[in-house]
């Protein structure tokens, strides 16, 4: 076991940002070939979905929270292991982005020592996030080195980039997609398809007009957008937007920060800062989400109504859960966050593939989740505006 390979490997890639003259091969390399043989036989239970020019399962290892050690750290050799058993699942797409800590770095050097055939399976999805103004004219120079960027991290082709803006009233985010459409066509060995992060309903379809205007199609192929029994928001506008212009959600926060889980079936309320709660970042993000869509109790009823569907099935109410989403129109994948090195629970998660809820269960959950005439998702909408609306409100 090398302790310090997770540490090399950021000090390098800080090495090569500021010193991008020195060639790669002067520096360190652990390039140990990973023996993941078993994951050569591609597993049917899996589905999977069209996205852009791939075929990719419909669960997504989310890497957010490699952004923060409030979820714990993992050591390289742990994160190595869980990502071989995620492959090795089926499970072989993962999101990331560039402020997501050393995501990037570890999906890349993993994905790099894989064989050959194996690594042709592998899907990165990343984002590039811009918090606050531009300094500078955008040209194409510019917005290829930023793609550049993410591929160096990565070690190869960026199989899908995802834009998130902070304002809609600067409109340089219709050149930036402009340019990163055309640079997917001009360069594909770095940049395969190009993809929305949080966006509204409103700005998808402007983004898709805007592209469809100068480019001739509409070139985007998705938007990532919080999606769950407890914030329903795209089932207002953007599911049919999105359908409109054949794009697919992708979505996260579709187990409220893991709330959505039988440990929290039948006990009172979590306090937000109590030592012996010990919750995540995640967590109490959520639970406000909760409070807002109807509270702790009526959230109970949500679980035992779950946990109902799942016994039946002999599955998890998690799982059943994420059926609910994967159900709906116009979801391409759910996102299910991943600690890597320091909890595993890809053969839970596999289950959700074993079944689907018939229209009587989707009713039931509805009435739960949706209330009635769809009012807590309207009240909901109302409260927090469309996706992504809470982001760009902190600006």
């Amino acid at each position: 076991m090398y302790l310090f390979a997770r540490a090399e490997r950021q000090v390098q890639d800080v090495f090569t940002f500021f010193f991008s003259e020195v060639p790669p091969d002067t520096l360190p390399n652990r390039l140990l070939q990973i023996n993941v043989a078993e994951a050569t036989s591609p597993n049917s239970m899996i589905e999977k979905f069209k996205l852009g020019p791939y075929e990719v399962p419909r669960l997504f290892n989310g890497f957010w929270q490699l952004s923060s050690p409030a979820w714990g750290s993992g050591t390289s050799d742990t994160q190595e292991a869980a990502l071989i058993q995620l492959v090795e699942s089926g499970l072989s797409a993962a999101d990331m982005a560039d402020h997501y800590g050393d995501a990037e770095l570890i999906y890349g050097d993993f994905r790099q020592r894989l064989p050959v055939d194996i690594k042709d399976m592998i899907y990165a999805a990343t984002k590039w996030c811009i918090f606050s103004a531009i300094k500078q004219t955008i040209s194409r120079d510019w917005v290829l080195d930023a793609v550049k960027e993410r591929s160096r991290r990565l070690s190869g082709r960026i199989e899908l980039l995802q834009l998130h803006w902070y304002d809609y009233s600067s409109k340089e985010y219709l050149t930036v997609l402009e340019e990163l459409i055309l640079i997917s066509k001009d360069h594909p060995e770095l940049l395969s398809s190009v993809g929305l992060c949080n966006f509204d309903s409103d700005h998808v379809e402007e983004v898709c007009q805007h592209l469809l205007y100068k480019t001739g199609s509409v070139g985007i192929v998705s938007n990532q957008v919080q999606f769950s029994l407890c914030d329903s928001r795209p089932l207002q506008k953007m599911s049919a937007i999105c359908s409109k212009y054949d794009l697919k959600l992708l979505t996260y926060g579709s187990f409220s920060g893991g709330f959505i889980a039988e440990k929290w079936l039948g006990v009172p309320v979590p306090e937000v800062y109590s030592e012996g709660q010990h919750l995540t970042p995640s967590q109490r993000k959520y639970l406000d989400i909760i409070n807002l869509w109807g509270g702790w109790e009526e959230f109970q009823s949500l679980l035992g109504t779950l946990k109902a569907i799942a016994s039946s099935r002999n599955v998890s109410l998690t799982n059943v859960a994420t059926r609910w989403v994967l159900q709906q129109p116009a979801v391409g994948a759910v996102i299910v966050g991943t600690r890597l090195g320091v909890t595993a629970h890809s053969g839970d998660n596999a289950n959700v593939f074993t079944f689907r809820l018939s229209e009587d269960e989707m009713r039931e959950i509805n009435h739960v989740a949706l209330g009635l005439g769809n009012s807590k998702c309207l009240a909901m909408f109302q409260k927090l505006g469309d996706c992504g609306n809470e982001y760009r409100a902190m600006h």
